[in-house]
This record gives structure tokens, C-alpha cells and sequence, in this order.
């Protein structure tokens, strides 16, 4: 079983393209006018319409505090504030803006945990 969860935006191109080429996703699928976009073991899709679903977290998890640190980098001034410590829910992390102003989170746990 699996599931893919899908935004609509108004941006289709741009937002397609900050995951890909900044966030490091891969395009899985391509429709008509929804792209499909595998990172990891998540699938998220972005469908061309005339309103942006701007609501949720896109979160991505990574093995160590350094790959967040270099997304860091990565996502630049889309950045909304320096990677920290979250100690309510042991992780390392930080939020970013995509294209539609939609929430991204880059995060590490702090102690191992299956994925």
C-alpha cells in the first residue's frame, strides 16, 4: 500500500521546480496537468489550478544534522529561520517557504527511529 497527497497551486512550474532542482525530489509521474514527485519514500503531487492549497507541511526527513544544515544552505533564502533543536519533539529542524508560501520542514530525529 501506498498513498500520494496532492496540492493544487497556481504556480505549477516554479513550485514543480523548487522540489526538484532545490529539494532534490524526482518527477514520478507526470499527467495532464498534475506532476507527481517521489523523494524518498514520499509521493506528493501539484495539479495546475486557479487556487493554491497553501495549508499542511511538506516535511522531509534526513539521517543527520548535517544534511539539514546543508539544505539549509540549499533552500537559502527560503529559509525562514536557522536549524534548531525542537526538544518538545526530539528533532533537529527548520521551516522554509516553497514558491506558494506553502510550509516546508526539514528535520533530522535526534535518536534513531525506523522509517
Amino acid at each position: 500500500m501506498s498513498g500520494i497527497v496532492f496540492f493544487a497551486t497556481e504556480r505549477h512550474d516554479e513550485v514543480v521546480e523548487f522540489y526538484v532542482e532545490t529539494v532534490g525530489a524526482a518527477v514520478w509521474l507526470e499527467q495532464t496537468d498534475c506532476t507527481v514527485l517521489k523523494h524518498g519514500n514520499m509521493l506528493f503531487g501539484f495539479c495546475d489550478r486557479e487556487r493554491t492549497d497553501d495549508c499542511g507541511i511538506l516535511t522531509f526527513v534526513y539521517d543527520s544534522r548535517a544534511d539539514v544544515d546543508e539544505m539549509h544552505v540549499v533552500v537559502d533564502d527560503a529559509a525562514r529561520e536557522e536549524p534548531h533543536e525542537n526538544e518538545a519533539y526530539e528533532i533537529y529542524q527548520f521551516f522554509a517557504d516553497d514558491p506558494d508560501g506553502r510550509s516546508v520542514e526539514f528535520q533530522t530525529f535526534l535518536h534513531p527511529v525506523d522509517l
